[in-house]
């Protein structure tokens, strides 16, 4: 069977001639790798100071989006929201780096909201295209679309505030509906939302705000010429931010020919330099192909395991792991665009 999910150190041999056998390495005792490239100093740093004593309310947020934010539990910023959120709400360009699941999205989140002016509010009228989107927020794949769409109109549950989201792999006709509908926030990815744009569907010339989030993700991806498309189309008067776990080369080249005079913010823990933060565990379980969907079985059935959320490399191994799944356990295997999904 191919190994395109798990890299493997082993060559398949007979198997009257040998036996696999699982290790487990814990990427904590892994060290990274230096950089290539000398990554841009910060000019706020720090992790954020007496949060548990500052509400979203003490950084100037206004009651709908902190009563929303409450509704879900949400009552003080993570270190990113809380040094990013003065700054960002005063319309300064921001690079912010923070590593990923720790709170950037609200960070630009909440002040693309309270930038936005919504239909039913004073101004609407006097925009220089009502009813065109006035931010426009770009990501590198499907589902942080969504995932930030989803944490936006929650935000936003109070407000009239339209967001919607442009993203591959569906028709494009529900988007284009939802477009001619009007559109106060466009979130999408970059192929997509150049689809829509060159078609004639998606108009950028209201656009005011600007956000990049993942940025060295869209690198990785070869997004970069896309998203220097996008920009180029977007009034140079914008307000730019920029998130990245990582501050790669060609992403501080792209900060410095789209941004102005940016406020590079760099929120972290001086005790968690890993990659990804403390409370995440990692384990790599290094197995044969063969035995690949057994290890997997096996882990799915580990006691509190609770929801998981599986990642494959291509969609045909997506299908094809939730089909011998599902196999196993009928009605528990769903798979789809690229991830197999077990409740």
């Amino acid at each position: 069977m191919p190994t395109t999910d798990v890299d493997t150190t082993e060559k398949a041999a007979p198997a009257s001639s040998v036996e696999y056998s699982a290790g487990v390495v814990r990427l904590g005792n892994i060290k990274p790798a230096a950089p290539e490239v000398e990554e841009a100093t910060p000019d706020i740093t720090g992790k954020g100071e007496d949060l548990d004593k500052k509400s979203f309310a003490d950084f100037g947020v206004t009651d709908p989006i902190v009563d929303a934010l409450e509704d879900k539990g949400i009552t003080h910023p993570f270190p990113i929201q809380a040094l990013t959120l003065g700054p960002a709400l005063d319309r300064h360009d921001i690079i912010g780096q923070a590593k990923t699941g720790t709170g950037k999205t609200l960070g630009f989140g909440i002040p693309v909201l309270e930038d936005v002016i919504a239909p039913d509010e004073e101004g609407y009228e006097d925009l220089l295209n009502p009813n065109k989107p006035q931010a426009l927020i770009i990501l590198p794949t499907r589902e942080l679309t969504k995932q930030v769409a989803q944490d936006l109109r929650e935000a936003a549950k109070y407000l009239s505030t339209r967001i919607v989201e442009i993203y591959g792999g569906v028709a494009f006709e529900p988007q284009i509906e939802a477009l001619e509908r009007g559109a106060d926030i466009v979130v999408g990815t970059p192929g997509r939302l150049i689809d829509l744009l060159r078609k004639g569907h998606l108009h950028l010339s209201g656009v005011e705000t600007v956000v990049l989030d993942e940025a060295d993700e869209m690198l990785d991806l070869g997004f970069l010429p896309d998203v220097e498309t996008l920009l180029s189309r977007v009034p140079e008067n914008r307000h730019t931010m920029l998130f990245s776990a990582t501050m790669p080369g060609p992403v501080v080249a792209l900060a410095r020919r789209f941004m102005v005079h940016p406020t590079h913010i760099r929120a972290q823990d001086p005790d968690d330099q890993n990659q990804t933060v403390n409370t995440v565990k990692q384990v790599i379980y290094r197995v044969h192909a063969m035995n690949k969907v057994e290890v997997v079985a096996r882990i799915l059935q580990a006691e509190g395991r609770g929801r998981t959320v599986i990642f494959c490399r291509t969609k045909r191994t997506a299908a094809r792991l939730g089909g011998r799944l599902a196999a196993r356990r009928p009605g528990s295997g769903r798979s789809r665009a690229g991830s197999a999904r077990l409740p």
